[in-house]
């Protein structure tokens, strides 16, 4: 299918480059236009403008937008609304509060055009391995946009999972989850580190993702991060938070649903930024394995 792309960041170059090696014609736009030129010369179509964008692609025209959530998805979603035609879609992929993208569904709706809420997962490592996709909106809107979704999904690594703000919501708790998930490998290592044993690490996150219930793909990501440098000398502990993990905290209160883990592992997150920890710097290491995400060194 032909479909327009803007934002090429980490992920979205990825995902373009995805596209275009199952056989989809991408016209793709960034706000850097080296970036877009970077990014042609692999077999997108630049364009250097959203009117340029529009333009190139034929009706019923469908544009995914992958930049950072908040203002930045606001003002390319208002920018579009002026140049789209009723019929058109705008899929949302980055990090947007489901809230947010229920409001956008409702205000894109009263120009005619669809809105697709897809969220993604898979990082920096999306394009060997393929981006899993949770995508919210109406049937009729994300039918039509499936190939695309397929071809950015490793074989049943796309669903969707129900109506407007639903894929958004998906990928918020899917967040939090990954939270806990990550502090528990975080205080675990941290116990054997500070062991009267000389440990390696990264043979135990090795050993563990052979037979052991808690093989992950973090595990795996944990061993290359203890194999590059297991007292992580250069990185300090300062871990980020994107969110998510605080939207699902809020959400789970909003619900009355217990949620300890999860809450006290974006709490963890805050602390870090007030206090160097080994099991910070863990953390640290792994979101930047998993997601090249930044990370502050000594």
């Amino acid at each position: 299918m032909r479909i327009g792309f803007i934002g090429l960041g980490r992920m979205g170059s990825n995902m373009v480059r995805r596209l275009i090696r199952d056989g989809h014609q991408v016209v793709a736009f960034n706000r850097t236009a080296e970036k877009t030129r970077e990014i042609a010369g692999e077999g997108a179509e630049p364009s250097f403008s959203l009117e340029e964008l529009v333009k190139k692609l034929q009706k019923p025209r469908a544009v995914w937008i992958m930049v950072p959530a908040g203002d930045a998805t606001e003002a390319q979603i208002e920018d579009l609304m002026g140049l789209l035609e009723p019929g058109d879609t705008i899929i949302d992929g980055g990090n947007s509060n489901f809230h947010d993208s229920k409001r956008r569904h409702d205000k894109v709706a009263t120009k005619g055009l669809k809105y697709v809420d897809a969220g993604v997962s898979g990082g920096i490592w999306g394009l060997a391995n393929g981006f899993c996709l949770m995508v919210g909106g109406e049937k009729d809107a994300v039918t039509p946009l499936e190939p695309a979704f397929k071809s950015l999904a490793p074989p049943d690594g796309y669903l969707h999972v129900g109506g407007p703000g639903a894929g958004h919501y998906v990928k918020m708790v899917h967040n939090g989850i990954e939270y806990g998930m990550m502090q528990a490998y975080a205080e675990g290592f941290e116990i054997l580190h500070a062991s009267d044993y000389e440990l390696d690490l990264a043979g135990i996150s090795k050993l563990w993702n052979h037979g052991s219930v808690v093989r992950s793909w973090l595990l795996e990501l944990a061993e290359r991060a203890f194999a590059a440098d297991q007292e992580f000398t250069h990185l300090r502990g300062w871990v980020e938070d994107s969110g998510e993990g605080r939207w699902t905290v809020q959400e789970a209160i909003d619900r009355d649903v217990p949620a300890p883990v999860i809450t006290l592992s974006l709490l963890t997150r805050l602390r870090s930024r007030q206090e160097d920890s080994y099991g910070a710097k863990v953390l640290a290491a792994l979101r930047n394995e998993f997601g090249g995400h930044a990370v502050k060194t000594e």
